[in-house]
């Protein structure tokens, strides 16, 4: 592929690298395969040796880490297995200030690992779904990137992207695809200029697009079969406005992003999968967590990227892509999807069978467990607790992070609204919290608010 072309040219001009990309190169010969996320926020997760081998298991095409966690690069040196490696929110703005902050980071975390291919660097993740961090470090990304790229050119790794992953929420309007359109807030302030940055240096628009989090929240309105790959004719979705067809739902997604990204003058700039996947497992009343499902999502995909059939927008073009995730990792927090992404249990053993080469038949694979007939109920997104006391300021700052999301998002609970009472900061968040969830889950928002939200089956105005 061009991505190996490059990093050998690359590794070829740097003599002091040629002999680790040959050693590289006869250690394992990587299968034209979409990567996995490997995430590590378990207690009971495999040895970083033994996590190189599962990936190997899975004939994985690369693989994403969401830190330059030492002991796993130093495992990863010498397998030829391509390596994107994250950098973490709260640096952000400082490898923005400083090109000298920047050039320690690179020379700490990645210029002591010669032997590991560096494919992409990612600066922070999904930093603009969280308001909080507008004034400190959304206007920090690209002179981050800046810095980082200049720095990874003085170790003789000048051909590494570089990136920001982005949730599905950095856009206002995802559907129909053409109508795909970025936040007013980002647009013109953050977007304009990344999507710049990324066009000149030829890099990509890297997304974090789950199918499962709209077909969960709109299940009478897109059928199961559509989002998981599955989908006959009849379930087919035209475009009204460009007139193209889709037949899944993540390329409806996708194709949202690029719409976005043309309304802004920069429609060439090139896309990646930094995650997407489907839960093995949940919670009571999340419909649809099963490991029949999750393998099936996996599977699909990996033959579709296999096959480069792109999307409407862009037929036949070539896409990074990872999944979503390595294993189950137990101590995430949230709902109990949340837990249950992995392809491996902790004890290395699979959840589900795959090959991310996407070349194995269907009919190959060990019967998956039947579907299961679990349909979503009515949730409610609320404080938790049971009532006993919670921290106020805690309360109200999520009370007014809830309030200026969306459009109209508290309009009751002001002075005379249909739902001002009772006027006590715990019923006007837990209005607040589940107004705003019911606007965003579909879009990935969580139910979670720093552990302060709870989701719940019981309507809570019969309570309050």
């Amino acid at each position: 592929s061009s991505s190996i072309c490059a990093l050998l040219l690359l590794l070829a001009a740097f003599s002091c690298h040629c002999h680790d990309a040959a050693a590289a190169a006869a250690a394992y010969r990587r299968p034209r395969a979409i990567g996995v996320n490997y995430g590590n926020l378990g207690d009971d997760l495999p040895t970083a040796a033994r996590s190189v081998k599962l990936l190997r298991k899975a004939n994985a095409g690369a693989v994403k880490l969401y830190n330059a966690d030492q002991r796993i690069l130093h495992a990863l040196a010498g397998t030829g297995i391509p390596v994107s490696v994250m950098v973490p929110n709260d640096i952000v703005p400082s490898l923005a200030d400083s090109r000298a902050a920047a050039r320690k980071w690179v020379d700490n975390n990645l210029k002591r690992h010669p032997r590991v291919r560096v494919r992409y660097l990612l600066v922070g993740n999904e930093l603009l779904s969280y308001p909080a961090l507008a004034a400190s470090t959304w206007g920090k990304i690209v002179p981050a990137m800046k810095n980082l790229r200049h720095a990874l050119h003085a170790i003789g790794l000048g051909r590494v992207k570089l990136g920001t992953p982005l949730a599905m929420d950095a856009l206002a309007a995802s559907y129909p695809p053409s109508a795909g359109a970025f936040r007013e807030d980002i647009a013109d302030p953050v977007m304009r200029p990344l999507l710049d940055f990324l066009n000149h240096t030829r890099s990509y628009y890297f997304v974090d697009a789950y199918p499962y989090f709209p077909w969960a929240a709109n299940q009478k309105d897109i059928s199961l079969d559509y989002a998981l790959f599955e989908g006959n004719a009849s379930s087919h979705y035209v475009d009204p406005a460009t007139r193209l067809a889709y037949t899944n739902l993540l390329d409806q997604m996708l194709d949202a992003c690029i719409a976005a990204m043309d309304k802004l003058g920069y429609g060439g700039v090139k896309l990646a999968i930094s995650e997407t996947g489907w839960p093995n497992a949940g919670d009571p009343g999340q419909a649809g967590a099963n490991v029949r499902n999750a393998a099936l999502y996996n599977r699909h995909l990996a033959r579709r990227m296999h096959k480069k059939l792109g999307t409407p927008a862009r037929p036949r073009s070539k896409m990074p892509a990872f999944v979503f995730a390595l294993y189950n990792e137990d101590l995430k927090p949230g709902a109990g999807t949340e837990r249950h992404w992995g392809m491996f249990y902790p004890n290395g053993t699979w959840v589900y069978q795959i090959d991310l080469t996407g070349r194995r038949t269907a009919r190959s694979y060990p019967p998956l467990p039947p579907p299961d007939d679990q349909t979503g109920k009515l949730e409610w997104c609320v404080l938790a607790g049971g009532g006993k006391p919670l921290n106020e300021t805690a309360v109200a700052l999520a009370l007014n992070y809830a309030c200026g999301q969306g459009t109209g998002t508290c309009a009751a609970i002001q002075p005379g609204g249909a739902c001002y009472e009772p006027n006590t900061l715990d019923a006007h968040a837990s209005y607040a919290i589940n107004a705003y969830w019911q606007q965003f889950k579909a879009k990935g928002g969580s139910c979670y608010f720093n552990g302060l939200a709870v989701k719940t089956n019981k309507d809570p105005s019969k309570f309050v």
